[in-house]
């Protein structure tokens, strides 16, 4: 193997330390083995060292404490459903993806923004995780953006792009999370709403941060949860999916969205959003919806994208 570039090594570093990765190497059998994890970290350019953290809990601990070495692959934003099938319990990660042996040894998938095939250079208990620290012996990197994961949820620049390219009557909700209660906001009538505004000249991120602001401090900007064309109202809807540090704000009430509650949602469109994000919030799955207020597509997610 050449030796390692370090500048071309750390462009790759700068550009997909915050990825979803899916770290992959093989058992004693020569059987493949991986997991998803959003940990992967650059140590060191001289010499080039990475780190991943993996769960003592997980069911590859073993193998990959033993290792000689691994290969850290960060997903381009096409492979959320790669990302999917490394965070399960499923028999066989390997069934569903192209992949080939990196120089040092250890699985390389296909079609990912970067890969990493590392030597093993240490092995760090710390807690209920090990850290598993690898020397760089080759990668590559491709043009690919790359999946990003935050907040329950997947983000890609496309994503984003594709939302927020829009300008034609746009209007932006916070969805405004606080151990497991939603904020929302009396109309005259009684009914109930997320706050809502009008997206202006100065777009999307400027409307967020006013709704946000006009509600209370500790509210922190999240990503975006749903996109749909409200249809009924003629406009095109971006909810993002914020937190907040406490359940106090300027208007409105954090409540549970139990069906009583539900019912007070007078938008059908908001209503049928909220709906969703009860369901997945109980058995922790969340999704990306596309659509209109009528129908549209989940994109589902993993509950999390730590080490399995």
């Amino acid at each position: 193997m050449s030796a390692i570039d370090p500048r071309a090594l750390r462009n790759a570093f700068g550009t997909f330390m915050t990825g979803v990765t899916v770290v992959t190497t093989r058992d004693p059998e020569g059987k493949p083995v991986g997991f998803t994890a959003n940990s992967f970290t650059s140590v060191s350019l001289d010499p080039p060292l990475v780190l991943v953290c993996l769960a003592n809990s997980s069911r590859n601990r073993a193998v990959f404490a033993e290792t000689p070495g691994f290969a850290v692959n960060v997903l381009s934003e096409g492979q959320k459903h790669i990302s999917n099938t490394f965070a399960r319990p499923v028999e066989d990660r390997f069934e569903a993806v192209t992949w080939r042996d990196g120089p040092f040894g250890a699985p390389v998938l296909d079609d990912v923004s970067a890969w990493f095939d590392c030597s093993r250079h240490k092995l760090v208990e710390a807690g209920d995780h090990v850290i598993l620290i690898g020397k760089v012996e080759a990668f590559d990197d491709s043009p690919a953006p790359g999946l990003g994961y935050a907040r329950g949820a997947y983000v890609t620049p496309a994503m984003e792009a594709r939302a927020l390219a829009s300008r034609a009557d746009l209007m932006v909700s916070a969805l405004i999370e606080h151990q497991g209660e939603v904020l929302l906001v009396p109309n005259d009538d009684d009914s109930l709403a997320l706050p809502v505004a009008r997206v202006g000249k100065e777009g999307v991120s400027a409307a967020l941060a006013q709704l946000i602001a006009e509600h209370g401090a500790g509210i922190e900007p999240g990503f975006i949860y749903a996109v749909y064309e409200d249809d009924d109202a003629g406009c095109q809807h971006i909810s993002f999916l914020c937190q907040a540090a406490g359940p106090v704000s300027r208007h409105g009430v954090f409540k549970a969205l139990v069906p009583s509650v539900l019912a007070k949602i007078e938008d059908p469109a908001m209503r049928t959003m909220l709906e969703r994000f009860a369901a997945e919030s109980r058995i922790g799955n969340f999704g990306v919806y596309y659509g209109n207020q009528v129908s549209g597509k989940i994109r589902p997610i993993a509950a999390g994208s730590g080490s399995q």
